[in-house]
């Protein structure tokens, strides 16, 4: 019979697994000279087709708007991203990406894609759905469905 693993050891596995994708994706962002606070900017504004403003962007980053709009300024200064006006505001400006922010967020996500292959390549396709199913599983939040 297996022994069962402490809940404390499985925490540690999932750690550094985590940790080995975490290392992985951000040595793959080095390569187009983004960090990944940028890279989560650029991700958040890929499903914002008219842009969304700094303070809104600031929210789903949960940092505050003066570090949101250092983001936003070095994202600029890449060719990444591009402010405009808001058109139901005059006073406020929407940050939207540029082709070349999409065409970054497309590569990243292929790079990631391969790393992810290769730390998953080891599993069978059964290993592969049963490990999807718990990580779902373990996503969901137990306070949410009282």
């Amino acid at each position: 019979m297996t022994e069962q693993p402490t809940p404390d050891a499985l925490g540690e596995q999932f750690g550094a697994v985590a940790r080995r994708l975490r290392v992985a994706s951000m040595a793959s962002l080095s390569a187009w000279d983004v960090t990944p606070s940028q890279m989560r900017a650029v991700r958040i504004l890929t499903g914002h087709d008219g842009g969304m403003r700094s303070s809104a962007l600031a929210a789903h980053l949960h940092i505050a708007p003066r570090s949101a709009t250092e983001v936003i300024d070095a994202l600029e200064a890449k060719g990444l991203v591009a402010r405009s006006a808001d058109p139901t505001d005059r006073r406020a400006t929407l940050v939207s990406l540029t082709p070349r922010g999409v065409a970054l967020m497309d590569e990243v996500r292929r790079a990631r894609g391969l790393e992810s292959e290769r730390l998953f390549e080891r599993l069978s396709r059964t290993d592969r759905s049963h490990l999807s199913r718990i990580l779902r599983h373990l996503m969901d939040d137990p306070e949410e469905s009282r």
